[in-house]
């Protein structure tokens, strides 16, 4: 049996600020703001024989690089089903219930899911932060998303047994 130790880190610097709109319905929307977003991140490891589990440095770069790529953009739902999304020069067009709305292109981040919300962006960020993944003493990772004070959703990753 491994000993399994969990740690947490969610420094004040892992935050990112963007805008954006949820969508509750193909004619229902919030009005355009934005949140000053922060990222947190639980694992689960076996302690190793030098005696720890996990290189906090190398998390909090990965963390902090992924805040970074998403700071300071306007984020779109690129998978709605109610958004119409189209290039148009040096901006984007969108439409939502006949509704039309221009952004710029180069402050605009058109991500793969159904909506912008935190359920939605810890599960991506999740996704992200698993792309390039090795480390065979964690067995689990939860990322949790907070767009402000106490609230927060987190999504998570389990190793499968082999």
């Amino acid at each position: 049996m491994s000993r399994l130790i969990t740690l947490r880190i969610g420094k004040q610097s892992h935050k990112f600020s963007a805008a954006h709109f949820t969508i509750f319905s193909a004619t229902d929307r919030e009005r355009l703001h934005g949140h000053n977003y922060s990222v947190c991140l639980r694992i689960v490891a076996a302690i190793g024989p030098e005696g720890f589990s996990a290189d906090y440095n190398v998390y909090k770069k990965r963390l902090q690089d992924l805040c970074d790529a998403y700071d300071e953009y306007m984020l779109l739902a690129g998978d709605s089903p109610h958004l119409n999304i189209d290039s148009q020069g040096d901006q984007l067009r969108v439409i939502f219930n006949g509704q039309t709305m221009y952004f710029r292109a180069d402050e605009t981040l058109v991500l793969p899911m159904v909506n912008i919300t935190v359920e939605e962006l810890s599960y991506f960020l999740l996704q992200r932060l698993l792309d390039d993944f090795d480390d065979p003493l964690v067995q689990e990772l939860e990322l949790g998303v907070a767009s402000g004070p106490g609230q927060e959703a987190s999504s998570r990753w389990i190793r499968e047994a082999n």
